[in-house]
């Protein structure tokens, strides 16, 4: 099941596998928020408290796998940039090259 999870990852853009990690990072934090409003707020027993605890842990290592993966697809993403800059500069060299120089001939 992971390869084809890998397959369908491949054709989706790194833009837009950034996009869905954020979501998912943010209903995460949003999730986090209420956890922690819960656990000031209300009344809970010993185990309850420690259930939400654990919970809140959970979504705190959560977030910091979101943030982790944001950095290395964010890397990807400025590399896909700079490859395309460096690709589009090249190709108008070459364009200036080939076409203004036979003018000067």
């Amino acid at each position: 099941m992971a390869k084809s999870k890998d397959k369908r990852r491949e054709k989706i853009s790194v833009a837009t596998e950034i996009d869905r990690v954020e979501e998912r990072r943010t209903r995460c934090q949003d999730n986090l928020e209420r956890a922690e409003f819960r656990r000031r707020k209300g009344k809970l027993s010993e185990k309850e408290r420690q259930e939400l605890e654990d919970e809140v842990a959970i979504m705190n290592e959560r977030i910091q796998k979101f943030d982790k993966e944001l950095e290395t697809l964010r890397g990807e993403n400025r590399r896909n940039m700079l490859l395309s800059v460096a690709l589009l500069t090249i190709s108008a060299v070459f364009y200036y090259l080939f076409f203004y120089n036979e003018e000067d001939s």
